[in-house]
C-alpha cells in the first residue's frame, strides 16, 4: 500500500521531467588550467589569498588543484568535495545549500553520498554537457562562490569549449 502524498511536502510531487544536462567528454588539463587560473585571478584581484582551487571530470576526479599561500588546509579537501559534488550532481552545489535551507523535508540531502552542502561548487558546462567542475573554498561561501565562477565565466569568453 503506497502512502497518501504529503501536500506539504514538495517531495512528494512528481515532476514531468528530469532536465540536467548530460555528462560529456571530460575537461582536458589545458583548459582545467584556464579554468583555475581564471578563479585565481579573481581571489587576487579582489585581495582573497585564502582560496583553494579544484577542477575535477564529470565523474568528479581532480584533474588540476591551485592553492593560495594562506589558504587554510580544511580547504584543500573541501574545494575537491564542492567540484565533485557540482560534477557527480550536475548542479551548483548552491542548490543543495539552499534547499537544506526550506526545512525538514529535505533533511534527506545529508544521507545522498558526496553532497556538500555548500556554496562554492559549479558544474563546467560545454556545448550543453557537463565536462567537469570547479570547487572554490577558502573564504566566506559568498566568496568561494564568485571565485568559483570567475572560473567558468573565463572558460566562455577564452575557449568556448572544454575539450
Amino acid at each position: 500500500m503506497q502512502p497518501t502524498p504529503n501536500p506539504n511536502n514538495p517531495n512528494d510531487a512528481i515532476p514531468e521531467a528530469s532536465n540536467l544536462p548530460p555528462y560529456g567528454d571530460p575537461i582536458n588539463i589545458e583548459t582545467a588550467k584556464k579554468v583555475a587560473a581564471a578563479a585565481v585571478a579573481e581571489s587576487k584581484k579582489r585581495n582573497w589569498n585564502t582560496m583553494c582551487v579544484a577542477v575535477v571530470d564529470p565523474h568528479g576526479e581532480l584533474v588540476y588543484f591551485e592553492r593560495l599561500d594562506n589558504c587554510q588546509y580544511g580547504s584543500i579537501s573541501i574545494s575537491q568535495h564542492k567540484a565533485r559534488t557540482a560534477a557527480r550532481y550536475r548542479r551548483p552545489t548552491l542548490v543543495f545549500e539552499n534547499l537544506l535551507g526550506k526545512g525538514d523535508n529535505f533533511k534527506y540531502l545529508t544521507t545522498l553520498d558526496d553532497v556538500i552542502a555548500s556554496r562554492g561548487g559549479n558544474p563546467i558546462i560545454v556545448d550543453g554537457t557537463v565536462t567537469g567542475a570547479i570547487g572554490a573554498s577558502g573564504g566566506t561561501g559568498s566568496q568561494d562562490n564568485v571565485v568559483s565562477q570567475a572560473g567558468i565565466a573565463d572558460l566562455s569568453v577564452t575557449t568556448g569549449s572544454a575539450r
